[in-house]
């Protein structure tokens, strides 16, 4: 399984855009178009899951720079998100008393 990273995406650009031209070069498996967590809008990239390897190889050099739906995508095999926090959640960590009384 690979999974491909599609960035400057139209904004209009649909999940089923994107299965509809990843399939052409072979199985997708499956395409999540990222939206705003607070708005719900897409922020313009996504990413698609296709079962073999060779295939989506195939699928990343012909589409790299092609055109959808008025712009040229950017696309290229996912990296794994950079693992520094831990599950810890933002802003370096959960929060720690300052030792200064009890409320």
């Amino acid at each position: 399984m690979t999974s491909i990273f599609v960035g400057n995406l139209n904004y209009s650009t649909t999940q089923e855009d994107l299965h509809a031209t990843f399939a052409q070069f072979g199985n997708v498996e499956r395409v999540n178009v990222v939206t705003d967590r607070d708005s719900g809008q897409p922020r313009g990239f996504a990413f698609v899951e296709m079962t073999d390897d060779n295939e989506a190889r195939n699928a990343i050099s012909q589409l790299n720079g092609a055109e959808l739906n008025g712009r040229a995508m950017n696309v290229n095999e996912a990296r794994p998100k950079a693992g520094g926090n831990h599950g810890r959640g933002g802003f370096g960590g959960p929060r720690r008393s300052g030792g200064r009384g009890r409320w």
